[in-house]
């Protein structure tokens, strides 16, 4: 394969090579017509390694997984048509989350592209609004300029997907290949990665001036790589500045960090809301302004002058106005800012702002995440804190599904290290978490995986099972089973009056002869006592498991800040019993939606 040494080959062997250039050695996919040529080349050589999935739609959680865990390029191989199809949601999954991936999808012949040939799609049409960027290759000689330029713009700037459709003819043509430094970027996409210095310097001096500060941070701090989470960790330490986290961004500052509040937003600590309703200065970095973190825009952070890094400029004063907009890297920006603190002729003063920190610890006080236990049920709280203490000393990768679980996952397990939590974060997609997992094991095939799972959503992508027996994946699927669709039905009680509306799933399957049905192991637990033991003999099996955790049915995840509220709007577990939020709710919020 590929001998020739004047690099002329076909189609099939230019993607092969390219992919190989670019540092490739896993792909996630699934075969058709249109791509058989390359899967015909795959199985010719031996650098590059095919996990074979069970869904298209696995293959792009896999590649996001394996992105989101390694900092390196995800890559996903689909065939036309309704294989291309199914590869929209993880897309859009990772256009929302600037995960980086590159698509390589199979196409009609040129010659019957427009003809509604059989298994014909728009693939280019269908996918431009849920990628950076994609082409339609023609000429087989632009096709390995096109594989170079599609790694470039995936993982640069802010990350996210990109798609390369080629037609099957062009997989048989035969044409020239030039590696990736022969091949001219595309000087119209240049993301800039030094912020503007005037701009920086501003900020330093307005957050040496602030007395109520706080750190908002986000995937972009991930994103930019390990030395991105180092400095904000040091400017943590120079500046003694609280620091709050959106679900991305989890383990860039540790869990166990004296700074730390907790997650925000709507499922967020109290403390991390409330010192983000009362400050007077905002720092964010790497975060996008969600709704799902600002509550009801007019009344976010009213008296807070306002800092944005990010990369992306369309990012900046997009949902919220800020003072002080910075463009460019992360990593860049903040080394930066750690340089001009250290350089202030008059260091701050830190009691400046210990009236504030006095006043978070009193919401520290507050303790939002607490839990009324029970000996004789378990509690999903309880399940996902005794896994957190089970697997400390290992290292150790989460992966969640949507809905509850994910939640109180975010609140409970303690990320001390970035790139360890995988979690669908804008799109909140049901069915991320399992095929997620693969990615990631795939990556660090000594590493502990766990999915943390609902019920329902472990039941989208549940087929990829197959995938992890053989491929010999010993991921760990943990469901918090508790009948519902969790999330829905709380909704559904505290703001629908309590009609539950489908979201009680029957028909339930039985998990642990599912599990054996695949050959896998399958577990059960349902009592407190037996929680720590069954945990401890799930960790230790070298083979994919899936563990049914029966959870106490109807628990609520608090705090919840409801659609419309303000930050310091929240719901908290110790104010009222369910019942009573569900009616007072229905008595003076029904506006809500």
């Amino acid at each position: 394969m590929m001998t020739d040494t004047n690099n002329r080959m076909t189609g099939a062997e230019i993607v092969l090579k390219a992919l190989k250039d670019n540092g490739v050695e896993h792909i996630f996919g699934y075969p058709g017509g249109a791509i058989l040529p390359i899967y015909d080349e795959i199985f010719q050589q031996d650098d590059i390694k095919h996990i074979l999935v069970r869904h298209e739609q696995g293959a792009g959680h896999a590649a996001e997984g394996y992105a989101r865990s390694t900092g390196k390029v995800g890559v996903m191989l689909v065939t036309s048509g309704p294989g291309a199809t199914n590869a929209v949601t993880p897309l859009q999954d990772a256009l929302m989350d600037s995960i980086p991936l590159v698509c390589l999808t199979g196409q009609v012949p040129t010659n019957l592209i427009g003809s509604d040939a059989f298994q014909e799609a728009d693939t280019v049409g269908i996918t431009r609004p849920c990628t950076k960027h994609n082409w339609l290759v023609k000429d087989v000689d632009q096709l390995a300029g096109v594989i170079h330029e599609a790694f470039r713009i995936a993982q640069s700037g802010r990350p996210g997907p990109v798609v390369v459709d080629i037609p099957k003819d062009i997989q048989f043509a035969t044409g020239t290949y030039t590696p990736p430094g022969a091949t001219p970027a595309n000087k119209s996409y240049a993301p800039k990665l030094a912020g503007d210095m005037q701009a920086i310097e501003a900020a330093v001096q307005l957050m040496a001036s602030a007395r109520r500060p706080i750190l908002y941070t986000g995937g972009g701090v991930i994103n930019s790589g390990p030395e991105a989470s180092r400095l904000l960790r040091e400017l943590i330490e120079l500046t003694d500045f609280p620091i709050t986290s959106t679900l991305m961004g989890l383990g860039a500052y540790p869990a166990s960090g004296k700074n730390w509040l907790g997650m925000l937003g709507m499922h967020g600590s109290y403390e991390a809301n409330m010192a983000m309703h009362d400050c007077d200065v905002m720092v964010c970095v790497g975060a996008r302004f969600d709704d799902r973190i600002t509550g009801r825009l007019n009344a976010f952070a009213p008296n807070s002058r306002k800092i944005h890094i990010d990369i992306d400029p369309s990012s900046i004063n997009k949902n919220v106005r800020v003072e002080i907009p910075i463009i460019g890297d992360v990593g860049h920006v903040l080394e930066e800012m750690v340089r001009l603190w250290r350089a202030l002729p008059q260091k701050q003063d830190k009691a400046q702002i210990s009236d504030w920190w006095s006043e978070i610890q009193s919401w520290r006080g507050r303790k939002s995440f607490s839990y009324k236990n029970s000996t004789d049920v378990i509690m999903p709280q309880y399940a996902v804190e005794r896994l957190y203490e089970a697997t400390k000393g290992h290292k150790t990768f989460i992966t969640t599904e949507v809905g509850q679980h994910q939640m109180w996952a975010a609140q409970f397990f303690g990320f001390e290290e970035p790139n360890r939590w995988m979690t669908s974060g804008g799109l909140g997609t049901m069915g991320y978490g399992l095929p997620a997992a693969l990615g990631v094991q795939v990556a660090h095939p000594d590493a502990l995986v766990i999915d943390i799972a609902g019920d329902a959503s472990i039941q989208m992508c549940i087929q990829e099972m197959s995938c992890a027996i053989q491929h010999d994946l010993p991921v760990k699927i943990f469901i918090l089973n508790n009948q519902y669709m969790g999330m829905v039905r709380q909704w559904q009680q505290l703001l629908h009056g309590n009609r539950l509306s489908n979201s009680y799933t029957e028909a339930m399957p039985d998990f642990v002869k599912l599990a054996e049905a695949y050959g896998a192991v399958g577990m059960y637990c349902d009592d407190p006592k037996e929680l720590d033991d069954k945990i401890a003999e799930m960790i230790a099996v070298r083979r994919p498991v899936i563990f049914d955790c029966r959870v106490a049915n109807l628990t609520n995840c608090f705090p919840m800040i409801p659609s419309g509220k303000a930050h310091n709007e929240m719901l908290l577990p110790d104010e009222a019993t369910d019942d009573a939020v569900a009616t007072a709710i229905d008595a003076k919020g029904r506006q809500l939606v």
